[in-house]
């Protein structure tokens, strides 16, 4: 049966290379989006590492051409602290959370194992308990650190295993920076905690090697604008942000400052990270119905071509049946072998372990593509294969 099949597909040839080459697009297209979908989905349902919730941002700049001198800076984020409704606050680098600024670099360790797209930051003694980071080993930076020789970094969980691997503890390890991003003579931090992976881009985003660098203390360094992040009891809005617009300008008012929410941040970064992937999903749900379209319509036109060969094989005692059930599993085996050359194709970017996506990822995706074929010309077949098994004998070879 499964030979005859054969040499009925290879009789006609030249017809089922289009439908072969049709379902093998399909197919690759379709694994693409799926690779696409199921990587934002499989992010989204990781942990953040973090509580963005009750999380105000603070952008506080000097005037035109003004400069903040940080012991005035200090000041201010103190009496910022003391404000009823103010649980927390520190100060940091631009960087924020789901803000469209990253600075990241490379990393080398003693070992020579290097690190690569790091995300950095500046942080003080305050930043793991305002933004609720989960600490799996050490500590966080403290006033004892004033004294260190190397500057106290923080790393992630998946630097520590890239860096040192799961058995060398990271702690009291050294790592500077890669001496295209840095002077590695000079700068040389010491891993004094590991939190867990944190996910600050989007929701969407991978968790990604992250490292916070402790800020020095009532340093002297003359700043133009400060980032700081403060953590609010729940229930506060308009008239806590009043206060502390009013607190900095107490100060000095040539500082301005600007109030946002994380919450807000969030959902600007959400619009801009969801619009190709929505983009993304119509083109391939258009792409499944300009598929379904074309297969319906090559399938109509073969069987209404071979009408003489149904109606002799309904006169040799075929039921309607026989012939439904030939046309559907013709289509199946055509879409087999379509699909086996997809999958020839698809599965070259696990072994190469292209674009550093997971393994489970393209499994994934390939499972998907393949489901979504079967089923699609199944249901293409279905409605042309049940009108050939209602041609009637005399009706066909009288035609014919």
């Amino acid at each position: 049966m499964f030979r005859h099949l054969l040499r009925l597909i290879w009789n006609r040839k030249r017809t089922n290379v289009l439908l072969l080459s049709e379902i093998f697009l399909s197919f690759i297209v379709l694994f693409a989006v799926g690779v696409v979908l199921v990587t934002v989905g499989h992010n989204y349902l990781l942990p953040p590492g973090f509580r963005h919730e009750q999380v105000w941002r603070l952008n506080i700049a000097a005037g035109q051409g003004e400069k903040m001198p940080r012991p005035v800076l200090d000041d201010v984020l103190r009496q910022v602290r003391a404000l009823p409704g103010v649980q927390e606050l520190t100060l940091t680098s631009p960087n924020t959370p789901f803000r469209f600024i990253t600075m990241n670099g490379d990393f080398v360790a003693e070992n020579k194992v290097k690190m690569e797209s790091v995300d950095r930051y500046d942080a003080d003694d305050h930043y793991a308990a305002t933004m609720g980071l989960q600490l799996l080993e050490g500590r966080w930076f403290r006033s004892t650190d004033d004294a260190a020789t190397h500057r106290p970094a923080v790393i992630t969980r998946n630097m520590s295993e890239k860096l040192f691997g799961t058995t060398k503890a990271a702690l009291g390890q050294v790592v500077r920076p890669d001496a295209r991003y840095g002077d590695p003579a000079k700068e040389h931090y010491q891993v004094v905690g590991v939190v867990e992976d944190v996910r600050v881009h989007s929701e969407f985003s991978d968790v990604s090697p992250s490292m916070w660098m402790r800020l020095v203390p009532h340093d002297t360094t003359q700043w133009e604008g400060a980032a700081v992040l403060v953590r609010v009891a729940p229930g506060q809005g308009a008239e806590l942000q009043q206060k502390i617009v009013k607190t900095v300008a107490g100060v000095t008012r040539k500082w301005s400052t600007e109030v946002y929410t994380l919450e807000a941040d969030r959902v600007d970064k959400l619009k801009v990270t969801v619009a190709p992937i929505v983009a993304l999903s119509v083109v391939g749900l258009f792409l499944i119905i300009n598929v379904a379209l074309g297969l319906f319509g090559v399938l109509w036109y073969n069987i209404s071509q071979r009408r003489a060969e149904v109606g002799l094989r309904r006169a040799l005692g075929a039921t309607g049946s026989d012939i439904s059930s030939q046309f559907l599993t013709e289509m199946l085996v055509l879409t087999s072998l379509g699909v086996a050359l997809g999958l020839v194709l698809a599965v070259q970017f696990p072994l190469l372990v292209a674009f550093e996506v997971p393994v489970r990822v393209y499994l994934l995706a390939m499972l998907m593509a393949t489901g979504i074929i079967y089923l699609l010309t199944a249901i293409c077949a279905w409605q042309p294969s049940r009108l050939a098994a209602a041609i009637q004998p005399a009706v066909a070879l009288r035609e014919e």
